[in-house]
């Protein structure tokens, strides 16, 4: 059955919308505020050319005036001023409200009623729309002028200006999509490249992916892909490892319980089937013995040791719980057991740390003969607390102390049974607590003395 792929989100269309979404909305906003600030420009130089052609006017008016001596002479007003005829209106009153000039169209009442007096800008409403309006006096104070504009036409100007702005946005955004699309693409491709890469990869295969073409941005994802790998690779290795080397060590066992059980099918002597019986009792004890070291040791590997739980403790108390057990074993062995404890706090796991004591004891008294000695000891030593067990048993070579911590590695002279795991352990437990291992030599000049350094725990006051 497949599996449904999980609903999820498009980084490239996200990004694509945002910097579209951002780009518009800056653009709209610089344009209404180029909108406005033209509005109000254009408004500035709208009442400026008002007001300069009602002083035009008003100076034609004068000279008309003043060749007709009094005489008016409308139909020259209007044909000096038919470019104004389509949007401005104008009135040119004397002193006496009487009505000199105007253009056709305009009303014979004044536009502006209260205007005595008065100069300046101001807006009227005539024919249901607002006009601008601009009044002034001669130098002589006798005319008067009255210009209006309609403010349509101020708003057409402003439309028009609108409505391009509007045009350049609607061209650009398409244009806009065109390049960030091809952009915003051009950069993920070394995305696609790495997601083919891995999408087309057997399941075995775990080489490391590329940086050289990645982004910055892009390059940690990889890193932590690439460690990933490593340790999927280092892992992987390992249960290959594990499982060949127990399967190795279980062959010996095995074989021997098929080879037990087949004298005893086979001998009709009671003799023969007793020590077959024995010699399968041993070898079954001795794949039990094997099948819980190998758990244990799969235990304290990587990642499951990251889980152990570390807590302060006294390092002889854990001794003291144990020794009764471990002497017992010596005076049935013949061997003496010299203990000495000192307190000593670190953090532990009490589990695991059992599992490292209990296989240098069993090692100690396992390759120690009858009449020897092993001696137990616990001890603060500066920052440091020392696990230190020392007997005077076959010992171990130097040049063969750095192996024995490798799986199923045994003294090819050691004629006590064994699987090579127990210092194998012992160097995984020791790993987890960050203690270090010294092997040297052991007591009155021979055997084996192991001492496990742990960082002393210090309480805060």
């Amino acid at each position: 059955m497949m599996r449904a792929e999980a609903a999820g989100w498009s980084l490239r269309r996200t990004l694509l919308g945002l910097v579209l979404s951002l780009t518009v909305t800056v653009w709209c906003f610089s344009a209404v505020v180029v909108y406005l600030d033209a509005d109000t420009e254009s408004r500035e130089l709208f009442d400026q050319s008002l007001a300069e052609t009602a002083h035009l006017l008003l100076s034609l008016a004068n000279h008309e005036l003043s060749e007709h001596a009094g005489r008016t002479a409308p139909a020259l007003a209007e044909s000096n001023n038919q470019k104004h005829n389509q949007y401005l209106l104008f009135q040119v009153w004397d002193g006496q409200h009487h009505l000199i000039y105007k253009n056709s169209g305009t009303p014979e009442t004044p536009f502006v009623t209260d205007a005595e007096g008065s100069e300046g800008f101001g807006w009227i409403r005539m024919n249901n729309q607002p006009w601008r309006s601009y009044t002034s006096w001669d130098s002589a104070h006798h005319l008067q002028i009255q210009v209006v504009e309609p403010s349509s036409h101020r708003k057409e100007i402003s439309g028009r200006f609108a409505y391009k702005l509007l045009l350049f946005l609607l061209l650009i955004v398409p244009l806009l999509v065109a390049g960030l699309w091809w952009l915003v693409n051009r950069v993920f491709r070394s995305l696609r490249q790495v997601t083919d890469d891995v999408a087309q990869r057997m399941p075995n295969d775990l080489r490391q992916l590329p940086l050289a073409d990645a982004p910055d941005e892009v390059q940690p994802l990889l890193h932590a892909l690439n460690r990933l790998f490593e340790r999927v690779t280092q892992s992987r290795d390992r249960e290959q490892r594990f499982t060949s080397d127990a399967a190795h060590e279980l062959r010996t066992p095995l074989a021997a319980i098929k080879a037990n059980l087949q004298v005893i099918q086979k001998t009709h002597n009671q003799h023969d089937r007793e020590e077959a019986l024995a010699g399968l009792t041993a070898s079954i004890d001795r794949a039990t013995r094997l099948v819980g070291q190998l758990m244990t040791l799969a235990r304290l590997e990587p990642p499951y040791d990251k889980h152990l739980p570390m807590l302060p403790q006294d390092l002889a108390n854990l001794l003291r719980d144990e020794l009764p057990v471990w002497q017992q074993q010596a005076d049935k062995a013949g061997i003496r057991l010299d203990v000495s404890l000192q307190t000593g706090l670190v953090r532990m796991d009490r589990d695991s740390l059992l599992i490292l004591f209990r296989n240098l004891m069993d090692n100690a008294l396992r390759y120690t003969p009858a009449g020897g000695q092993v001696q137990l000891s616990c001890s603060r030593q500066g920052d440091q607390v020392c696990l230190q067990i020392a007997d005077d048993g076959i010992g171990i070579p130097e040049e063969m102390r750095e192996r024995v911590f490798e799986r199923f590695f045994r003294l090819s002279d050691a004629n006590t049974p064994g699987s090579g795991l127990g210092l194998s352990i012992v160097k995984n437990i020791a790993d987890t607590h960050q203690a270090s291992l010294l092997l040297q030599q052991g007591l009155h000049g021979r055997g084996l003395s192991v001492c496990v350094l742990f960082g002393a725990y210090i309480q805060q006051s």
